[in-house]
């Protein structure tokens, strides 16, 4: 049963970030996840996620490279939550109601969080003095 679970698990999140990497949102953070969770299940898939891994972790780099990329993304963020307050409150658009209405506010959050996950890695690496061998 457990490894159902984390079968379903992987699916949905590899399928997730698939559908993510055309639509707003961190596909390939959910891809890595999808990957690395079906690993556990399936070794083979192993050697997918170390590419994944620095596809994302560059991606993550890129959204942080500058302020103009962190203003935009904030904007991004905020503007999906509060496209959710609206879409969740006017009756009158398209799919209106709070299902719709949720998942913009919580799509807006996830991207906040991973802006500031990727800041706070970017400046801890940055931090970080390198060794000259």
């Amino acid at each position: 049963m457990k490894r159902l679970g984390v079968i379903v698990l992987g699916a949905v999140l590899l399928l997730v970030g698939i559908a993510l990497l055309v639509l707003p949102g961190p596909g390939l953070l959910l891809v890595l996840a999808g990957l690395v969770t079906l690993a556990s299940e399936f070794p083979k898939l192993e050697r997918y996620v170390d590419p994944v891994r620095d596809r994302a972790m560059k991606a993550a780099e890129d959204s942080v490279a500058s302020p103009l990329r962190i203003a935009l993304s904030v904007a991004a963020g905020l503007a999906l939550v509060a496209a959710g307050v609206v879409w969740g409150l006017v009756r009158w658009l398209p799919l209106s109601g709070w299902s719709t209405g949720t998942s913009l506010i919580l799509s807006g959050l996830f991207l906040l969080g991973l802006l500031a996950w990727s800041w706070r890695n970017v400046r801890a690496r940055s931090a970080t003095p390198k060794s000259h061998s």
